[in-house]
Protein backbone atom coordinates (compact mmCIF):
# COMPACT_ATOMS: atom_id res chain seq x y z
CA UNK A 1 0.00 0.00 0.00
CA UNK A 2 1.18 3.72 -0.71
CA UNK A 3 1.98 5.87 2.25
CA UNK A 4 -0.21 8.36 0.66
CA UNK A 5 -2.91 5.79 0.54
CA UNK A 6 -2.08 4.94 3.98
CA UNK A 7 -2.34 8.52 5.61
CA UNK A 8 -5.57 8.71 3.65
CA UNK A 9 -7.35 6.64 5.58
CA UNK A 10 -6.30 7.39 8.78
CA UNK A 11 -7.56 10.67 8.09
CA UNK A 12 -10.89 9.50 7.13
CA UNK A 13 -10.60 6.77 10.45
CA UNK A 14 -10.06 9.73 12.64
CA UNK A 15 -12.34 12.21 11.18
CA UNK A 16 -15.52 9.74 11.41
CA UNK A 17 -14.11 9.30 15.36
CA UNK A 18 -14.75 12.84 15.67
CA UNK A 19 -17.52 13.09 13.22
CA UNK A 20 -19.47 10.56 15.63
CA UNK A 21 -18.95 12.95 18.57
CA UNK A 22 -20.02 15.59 16.86
CA UNK A 23 -22.97 14.10 15.87
CA UNK A 24 -23.73 12.82 19.23
CA UNK A 25 -23.66 15.59 20.80
CA UNK A 26 -25.99 17.32 18.39
CA UNK A 27 -28.64 14.35 19.29
CA UNK A 28 -28.81 13.70 15.20
CA UNK A 29 -29.23 9.97 16.06
CA UNK A 30 -30.34 9.24 12.58
CA UNK A 31 -26.84 10.57 10.88
CA UNK A 32 -24.81 8.46 14.19
CA UNK A 33 -25.88 5.33 13.25
CA UNK A 34 -25.83 6.10 9.23
CA UNK A 35 -21.71 6.36 10.45
CA UNK A 36 -22.35 2.02 11.26
CA UNK A 37 -22.20 -0.47 8.62
CA UNK A 38 -25.34 -2.14 8.19
CA UNK A 39 -24.27 -4.98 10.34
CA UNK A 40 -21.90 -3.12 12.89
CA UNK A 41 -22.26 -3.58 16.35
CA UNK A 42 -21.85 -0.67 19.29
CA UNK A 43 -21.11 -1.44 22.95
CA UNK A 44 -21.51 1.83 25.18
CA UNK A 45 -18.74 2.47 27.74
CA UNK A 46 -21.05 2.00 30.27
CA UNK A 47 -21.69 -1.38 29.12
CA UNK A 48 -18.73 -2.74 27.13
CA UNK A 49 -19.87 -6.10 27.32
CA UNK A 50 -22.96 -5.40 25.86
CA UNK A 51 -23.47 -5.74 21.98
CA UNK A 52 -25.70 -3.52 20.02
CA UNK A 53 -25.95 -5.19 17.22
CA UNK A 54 -27.31 -3.50 13.26
CA UNK A 55 -27.33 -0.37 12.37
CA UNK A 56 -31.58 -0.20 13.26
CA UNK A 57 -30.46 -1.66 16.50
CA UNK A 58 -28.28 1.30 17.09
CA UNK A 59 -30.80 3.76 16.15
CA UNK A 60 -33.41 2.41 17.87
CA UNK A 61 -31.02 2.37 21.23
CA UNK A 62 -30.05 6.01 20.71
CA UNK A 63 -33.88 6.81 20.21
CA UNK A 64 -34.57 5.06 23.32
CA UNK A 65 -32.19 7.05 25.72
CA UNK A 66 -33.37 10.02 28.01
CA UNK A 67 -32.82 13.34 26.66
CA UNK A 68 -29.51 14.85 28.09
CA UNK A 69 -27.08 17.66 27.32
CA UNK A 70 -23.26 16.00 26.04
CA UNK A 71 -20.17 17.07 25.21
CA UNK A 72 -17.54 14.66 24.42
CA UNK A 73 -14.03 15.29 23.73
CA UNK A 74 -11.91 12.81 22.13
CA UNK A 75 -7.86 12.57 21.68
CA UNK A 76 -4.78 10.54 21.57
CA UNK A 77 -6.29 9.37 18.17
CA UNK A 78 -4.42 6.46 16.52
CA UNK A 79 -5.72 4.37 13.37
CA UNK A 80 -3.91 0.93 12.31
CA UNK A 81 -4.57 0.18 8.17
CA UNK A 82 -4.87 -3.35 8.43
CA UNK A 83 -5.71 -3.71 4.67
CA UNK A 84 -7.08 -0.86 2.04
CA UNK A 85 -10.93 -2.25 3.70
CA UNK A 86 -9.97 -2.03 6.66
CA UNK A 87 -8.32 -0.17 10.18
CA UNK A 88 -8.50 0.05 13.82
CA UNK A 89 -8.47 2.66 16.08
CA UNK A 90 -8.07 3.50 19.98
CA UNK A 91 -9.14 7.44 21.46
CA UNK A 92 -9.51 8.67 24.53
CA UNK A 93 -12.78 10.25 25.52
CA UNK A 94 -13.91 12.48 28.16
CA UNK A 95 -17.66 12.80 28.20
CA UNK A 96 -19.10 15.91 30.19
CA UNK A 97 -23.15 15.60 31.00
CA UNK A 98 -25.65 17.31 32.36
CA UNK A 99 -26.09 14.43 35.18
CA UNK A 100 -23.06 14.83 36.94
CA UNK A 101 -19.52 14.08 37.00
CA UNK A 102 -17.19 13.52 34.25
CA UNK A 103 -16.45 10.66 32.92
CA UNK A 104 -13.41 9.23 31.16
CA UNK A 105 -13.06 6.31 29.01
CA UNK A 106 -11.82 4.89 25.56
CA UNK A 107 -13.26 3.59 22.34
CA UNK A 108 -11.75 0.82 20.75
CA UNK A 109 -13.23 0.30 16.93
CA UNK A 110 -12.76 -1.54 13.79
CA UNK A 111 -13.70 0.36 10.61
CA UNK A 112 -14.79 -0.97 7.29
CA UNK A 113 -14.81 0.30 3.79
CA UNK A 114 -18.62 0.52 2.56
CA UNK A 115 -18.95 1.50 -1.12
CA UNK A 116 -15.92 3.28 -0.59
CA UNK A 117 -16.82 4.82 2.46
CA UNK A 118 -15.41 4.38 6.48
CA UNK A 119 -17.93 3.16 8.71
CA UNK A 120 -17.79 1.56 12.01
CA UNK A 121 -17.92 -2.34 11.89
CA UNK A 122 -17.37 -2.15 15.90
CA UNK A 123 -16.95 0.36 17.93
CA UNK A 124 -16.54 -0.35 22.15
CA UNK A 125 -16.49 2.13 24.58
CA UNK A 126 -14.89 1.82 28.30
CA UNK A 127 -14.64 3.69 31.63
CA UNK A 128 -11.56 3.84 33.42
CA UNK A 129 -13.46 6.63 35.32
Amino acid sequence: MREEDRRAIEQDCARLVALYANLNDAGRWDDVAALYAPDGRMARPTAPDDWIVGRDAILTAFLSRPARTTRHVCSNIVIDVVSESEATGESAMLLFTDEGAPKVGSFHDRFVAVQGEWRFAERRGSLIF
